[in-house]
């Protein structure tokens, strides 16, 4: 199958693919006498592997990782498993920072009920005075 429809199957841009064969993510194509390339229905899927890993945090470095390790049979589980409880606690101490940039902002907000001396934005002047 030729570039453009791996490219809608997988539902990604051309420039996509190109970018994922340069990073070695996917494998290059075979290219036919006319130089198109020419990919193997498996494409497809190793393509929808990765941004369904994007979607659940991956860097394109850990997803270079797992592909290598989805290779490597039963024994790489172990690995993928590390790697997954790596992403997270990374995702934990993003939530744990998220909440406390919410409690902040809910102080700060608060702070729009003072009476303001002038014109100034109590909230504003609050941000402000941070340290």
């Amino acid at each position: 199958m030729r570039i453009g429809e791996v490219a809608s199957r997988a539902g990604v841009h051309i420039e996509t693919l190109r970018y994922y064969e340069r990073r070695g993510l996917l494998p290059a194509p075979a290219r036919e006498a006319s130089g198109y390339r020419r990919y193997q229905g498996e494409s497809v899927r190793v393509v929808r592997f990765i941004k369904r890993a994007q979607e659940l945090g991956f860097s394109l470095a850990d997803i270079e990782e797992m592909l290598r390790l989805a290779d490597g049979g039963p024994a790489s589980c172990r690995e993928v498993r590390a790697l997954a409880n790596a992403k997270i606690a990374e995702v934990e101490r993003r939530i744990e920072a998220l909440e406390g940039m919410r409690r902040s902002l809910l102080a700060l907000v608060k702070t729009c009920h003072r009476r303001a001396p002038s014109r100034e934005c109590p909230l504003l002047e609050s941000i402000e005075e941070s340290p």
